[in-house]
């Protein structure tokens, strides 16, 4: 059965059947929707909400949620996921499951309320301090929303990292049939690092504070053996038309849909344009962007920023053949035009 839904809302019902136990959050548009339908919700499923009385706030208290074994979650949109930023380096250090939505809006600064893309660097690149990784998975759908929101979860758990969903503000805010076809999960594996009390076994400790000489280096040792691993097993994408194409237009997210649109415009007049979807942020699909970097073929990257993504294709290809970028910030949304007379250009 399919249901019609804003993306926000799909996202919400996709943590639920994950079985989330904690939300904390603050409101901030475009992402209202997600504080709003939990604080009924979450009542109603006899588990934790609360509005803390601000993004910093919110942060730290999924932190704390995080290192006793709960499923909890916090969603913000670009400058609430700044000041989010030294608890999520606590959170990585720490190595707490959570999962942490940034539905963008347009910026830097207030900026405005229209979805944007530009907070790529900011999540890829470690928004915090220290050496540390986050997933970041980006749905360009509502039904992705649900989906990734589902499985994020157990991804988190998996590698003891806190995932990121980053979305933004026109796919949280439009309304498309959504599917909820995942089965409500019930159980759940036993986290032997969770601080859960002590009685009947020994004291655990989890600390970021690692102040012996040569701890904190064992410790980012450690971490990035797990971000080494992730790279290896955790890589999404999604490939259209890219087999026999000359021109691949490589865009997440939004962005993705507007150049899938465009790449089957430029098909109808003959021209052999083909499109690569990363799934996950991070790790990158750097290999098989690499692999589809053939002599003869350019790439051509959409974002709606200024220019960041394309810094991690230009990476992967290390100068073999030509990436060309096109964007849009602000607010301002890429037609399909605008694509397709970039891509003739490019013939």
């Amino acid at each position: 059965m399919k249901i019609l839904m804003k993306g926000n809302i799909a996202l919400c019902e996709g943590a639920v059947a994950a079985g989330i136990d904690a939300y904390f959050g603050y409101p901030i548009t475009p992402q209202n929707e997600v504080p709003a339908y939990f604080s009924k919700k979450m009542v109603e499923l006899n588990k934790v909400f609360v509005q803390a009385e601000s993004e910093i706030a919110a942060a730290n208290m999924v932190l704390g949620a995080a290192a006793t074994g709960k499923r909890t979650m916090t969603s913000t949109s670009s400058p609430g996921m700044s000041l989010k930023q030294e608890a999520i380096s606590y959170m990585a250090a720490l190595q707490l499951p959570a999962l942490i939505v940034n539905v963008q809006r347009g910026g830097p600064g207030l900026g405005n309320i229209s979805g944007s893309q530009a907070d790529y660097f900011q999540a890829v690149k470690g928004g915090g301090h220290g050496d540390y990784r986050l997933i970041v998975l980006a749905p360009n759908s509502a039904q992705e929303m649900y989906e990734f929101a589902y499985d994020s979860f157990d991804l988190a758990e998996k590698y003891r990292i806190p995932v990121l969903i980053l979305t933004d503000g026109m796919i949280g805010q439009m309304m498309e049939p959504v599917e909820l076809n995942k089965t409500p999960k019930k159980d759940f594996i036993e986290k032997d690092w969770a601080l859960t009390a002590c009685k009947g076994r020994e004291p655990r400790s989890i600390k970021s504070l690692l102040m012996r000489d040569g701890v904190l280096e064992k410790h980012n040792i450690n971490l990035q053996e797990k971000y080494k691993l992730i790279s290896q097993n955790e890589v999404q994408y999604e490939t259209y038309n890219t087999d026999n194409a000359e021109i691949i237009v490589i865009a997440y997210g939004i962005s993705s849909r507007i150049a899938k649109s465009a790449v089957k415009l430029a098909r109808q007049e003959g021209i052999k344009a083909g499109l690569l979807r990363p799934k996950t942020l991070w790790p990158f699909p750097s290999e098989i962007i690499k692999s589809l970097a053939k002599d003869g073929t350019k790439l051509l990257v959409a974002e709606l920023s200024h220019g960041q993504m394309v810094e991690d294709v230009r990476l992967a290809v290390n100068g073999k053949v030509p990436v060309e970028f096109i964007g849009k910030a602000g607010g301002g949304v890429l037609s399909e035009q605008d694509l397709l007379n970039k891509i003739k250009n490019l013939k």
